[in-house]
């Protein structure tokens, strides 16, 4: 029997994270949905399941804030059968004076260090071998307002991040978005020789993320505008780019791109300066403790 491809999706409780499971799995790929919580995983693998009869599906729990349990989950993940298909999908919006346990900023530690971490130690594993990287980012031209401070990755000033406190946290989860997309085109070009492509894609602005659920004030008022908003997708729609870049014979080989319904499109400047991508990338090393 042929083996299966085998993929991973952090962020797979939300709608689009299970979303995206749901289609790789219907593709015939073992896929190991990653998330936080053991009773939303459970629920999210038993819809899945219900979707697609005989589904080949495992879970992994892990807080992706906390470097600790990712470095966990990436030794788990390495000591069995070494993904082809990872896609990284968690996020979060809060507040810049949330931090988690370990004194790292919550979204920063979530969106942008977490993946960093982990796709750094998947590569690492994989090597020689082939596999696709998927890294689902935000709009492109949006997020070109809000240029990542390379001074400032955790917020700690707040420089640029406006005076309304209540947008904020917003401001900020676009900072980290854009960090996503330099973290694509910096890995890309470090993987360069190898078969591992690295892309990133912008889903659409998707129901049910859960992005903003602690969200206050201004912010909670704006998430709320855009659940309703006639441009708000279906998870099930909003997984079509991601999946397709993770499965599709068509983009085999295809790296250090940015997609946006299957068209590559180009993203702000300040994301693709060579030089600003490379001290960005020194500094997450510096923050998750690994070498340049």
């Amino acid at each position: 029997m042929e083996q299966r491809q085998r993929a991973v999706v952090t962020g797979a409780t939300t709608g689009i994270g299970e979303a995206i499971a749901r289609r790789l799995a219907a593709g015939g790929m073992t896929v190991v949905m990653v998330g936080r919580d053991d009773e939303r995983l459970d629920r999210a693998r038993h819809r899945v399941l219900a979707a697609v009869p005989g589904a080949d599906l495992e879970t992994e729990r892990a807080d992706l804030s906390l470097r600790a349990q990712v470095r966990a989950l990436a030794d788990r993940l390495v000591k069995g059968p070494l993904p082809e298909v990872v896609i990284s999908n968690a996020a979060v919006i809060a507040d810049v004076t949330d931090l988690t346990a370990e004194g790292v900023q919550r979204s920063l530690a979530t969106n942008h260090l977490a993946p960093y971490l982990l796709l750094r130690r998947l590569a690492e594993a994989i090597g020689e071998a082939s596999a696709r990287f998927v890294v689902v980012g935000a709009e492109p031209a949006g997020l070109s307002r809000v240029p990542v401070d390379l001074d400032d990755l955790g917020f700690r000033t707040g420089r640029g991040l406006g005076p309304v406190p209540s947008f904020r946290p917003f401001l900020a989860y676009g900072r980290t978005k854009n960090m996503n997309a330099m973290f694509v085109y910096e890995l890309a070009r470090r993987l360069g020789h190898s078969r591992i492509t690295v892309n990133g894609a912008h889903p659409g602005i998707v129901k049910r993320t859960g992005l903003g659920r602690d969200a206050r004030g201004a912010l909670r008022i704006f998430g709320s505008l855009l659940e309703r908003s006639s441009r708000t997708l279906e998870p099930d729609d909003g997984a079509d780019t991601p999946a397709w870049l993770a499965s599709a014979p068509e983009v085999a080989g295809v790296t250090g791109r940015f997609f946006v319904r299957r068209e590559q499109v180009p993203t702000a400047p300040h994301t693709t300066d060579v030089e600003r991508c490379a001290r960005l990338w020194a500094e997450s090393a510096r923050l998750v403790g690994l070498p340049d």
